[in-house]
């Protein structure tokens, strides 16, 4: 089994919540060849401003991969303006494990998380749809948002 972060945006997660699929865009294509069933996606949704007030980075919970990726053309998710009309076509259905009552503020897990080695210039290593993180990392960010793995 292997564990992901996945980025994205608080609009997405939203649909993911209640379509139970995720899905990356046209250039993440080989990306997708390596998730497999019984994997887990912690997912990220990204610093956003609504009106007045900033919605910090934070983690949302985590799902289970549930099927075999697979390629579906159909308008589902936001496109986000600097992505012009991605459709986000490879897809995989998940299911929930744990989706957190309280989202976890990403910025404070930072220096204890091993996959990111450049600690200042964070964001370059969540900046792809999805990203590979180790055993232990995936356990930190259950225990700090007071989950039992």
């Amino acid at each position: 089994m292997t564990h992901w972060i996945a980025s994205s945006n608080r609009d997405n997660w939203k649909i993911l919540e209640k379509k139970h699929v995720w899905g990356v865009p046209k250039r993440n294509r080989t990306l997708m060849q390596r998730v497999k069933p019984g994997d887990t996606i912690l997912v990220y949704v990204r610093q956003e401003k609504e009106g007045d007030t900033i919605l910090p980075s934070a983690i949302t919970g985590a799902y289970e991969v549930v099927s075999e990726p697979y390629e579906d053309h159909s308008r589902l998710f936001v496109s986000p303006p600097r992505m012009g009309d991605e459709v986000f076509p490879f897809r995989m259905k998940v299911r929930p494990v744990t989706v957190f009552t309280e989202l976890l503020e990403f910025k404070p897990l930072i220096p204890d998380l091993t996959f990111i080695k450049n600690k200042s210039m964070w964001t370059g290593h969540i900046r792809v749809a999805m990203r590979e993180i180790p055993e232990e990392d995936y356990q930190l960010i259950l225990k700090r948002a007071g989950v039992e793995a």
